[in-house]
């Protein structure tokens, strides 16, 4: 494993469970936090393109994001610490604040 903090970037584990369904728990590493979002970002991407598979450009505003990531059955982060070279959980409210701010960075 890769624990080098390279320019601020803090390796981040998304731990998502897409249902009520403890079958439904995925997680996937990031190595940062902003590609986690991004990566956020992309499943939802991902699930309106399947909802709406005649449509070519997908658009969607932050209300629609925080609605799905609200649904979800449950959604936290475990974000790596250099200092205390261990891993902080971050939970839902974080991960909404991260994907506005990711956004808006995309955005500019």
């Amino acid at each position: 494993a890769k624990m080098a903090n390279m320019g601020g970037s803090r390796h981040t584990i998304v731990l998502l469970q897409e249902t009520g369904n403890m079958s439904s728990r995925t997680f996937s590493d990031f190595e940062s936090i902003s590609e986690a979002m991004n990566g956020i970002c992309q499943l939802y991407e991902t699930r309106l393109k399947g909802l709406n598979p005649g449509m070519r450009n997908i658009t969607y505003d932050i209300t629609d994001l925080y609605s799905f990531i609200e649904n979800l059955g449950d959604l936290s982060c475990l974000v790596f610490n250099p200092q205390l070279q261990a891993y902080e959980p971050r939970n839902r409210q974080w991960v909404k604040d991260r994907v506005f701010a990711h956004l808006k960075q995309m955005a500019q």
